[in-house]
């Protein structure tokens, strides 16, 4: 039983994204396709969508959009409230970007990450993380 004076249940602090960004980033029409490369924890784009954005660059502007691949986020919102914005989620079946997310940011551009799958070995991961961050593929 628990009494009106007990302390709420305790809620885990979220955990920081594992997520590389590319030193140079892509400037008008380069050879760069991807510039950075994320880890989730999760296929639960809820739970993950907010540790990316709140882990990205602030110089990258407020995040309006994020377009992720419907195959590889079974459940995803079409609308979030991520730190007090809103966030619309797009999917689509792409057969060209299967692990990507697209970040967009009205009259400033867009991001593309490279999404490395949750259940990658770590070593794994972060071979291609790195890849992705000095090669852009």
């Amino acid at each position: 039983m628990t009494s009106a004076s007990s302390p709420p249940p305790s809620v885990p602090a979220p955990s920081e994204a594992r997520l590389r960004i590319a030193d140079q980033p892509r400037q008008g029409r380069t050879a760069r396709k991807i510039d950075g490369a994320w880890w989730p924890r999760s296929y639960d784009l809820a739970a993950e969508l907010p540790g990316l954005l709140g882990g990205l660059p602030g110089g990258w502007g407020r995040i309006s959009s994020v377009l992720v691949n419907g195959d590889s986020w079974p459940a995803c919102p079409e609308r979030m409230v991520v730190a007090g914005q809103a966030v619309h989620v797009g999917r689509t079946d792409s057969p060209t970007a299967p692990h990507t997310v697209c970040l967009l940011v009205p009259g400033r551009g867009r991001w593309d990450l490279l999404v490395v799958p949750p259940d990658t070995d770590e070593a794994e991961a972060g071979r291609i993380m790195e890849r992705a961050v000095t090669q852009g593929v």
